[in-house]
């Protein structure tokens, strides 16, 4: 391992304090993402800063990059309209990152979701071999 990919480990642990789980695309995730509000106050004169937790479900549809610089692309249907929206994997706003349910594709990049609404876009889902129902 070169100088780079030592520093660049070493700030991965520094960033991520907890794991986020295995998950591929055609995964089902929930993604806690910090938002902060940052609202003027007349009386004080100053500005009052608020964090909170905002949830964003939807189907992963790719996982690009390697290392301090990878992120995924998650898609929902909201209101009609199809939003997509990039997450980095070692940003400090993603707080969690929650596996829903597991789908089952053959491809790596699932951009052909975005011509697809109803029936047509569902992902089956994935039932691994490894699970508990294997050892019975």
């Amino acid at each position: 391992m070169n100088l780079l990919q030592e520093l660049e480990a070493e700030q991965m642990k520094a960033v991520r304090a907890k794991a986020h789980p295995e998950f591929r695309p055609g995964d089902t995730l929930k993604v806690s993402v910090k938002v902060v509000d940052v609202t003027y106050d007349e009386k004080a004169k100053a500005n009052k800063t608020r964090e909170r937790l905002q949830a964003f479900e939807g189907v992963c549809i790719a996982r690009q990059g390697a290392g301090l610089n990878e992120s995924f692309t998650v898609r929902k249907i909201s209101y009609g309209e199809g939003v997509e929206r990039v997450f980095p994997v070692y940003s400090p706003l993603v707080d969690s990152v929650t596996v829903v349910r597991k789908g089952k594709v053959r491809r790596a990049k699932l951009y052909y979701l975005r011509g697809r609404t109803g029936k047509s876009a569902r992902i089956t889902e994935r039932v691994d071999a490894a699970g508990p129902e294997a050892a019975a």
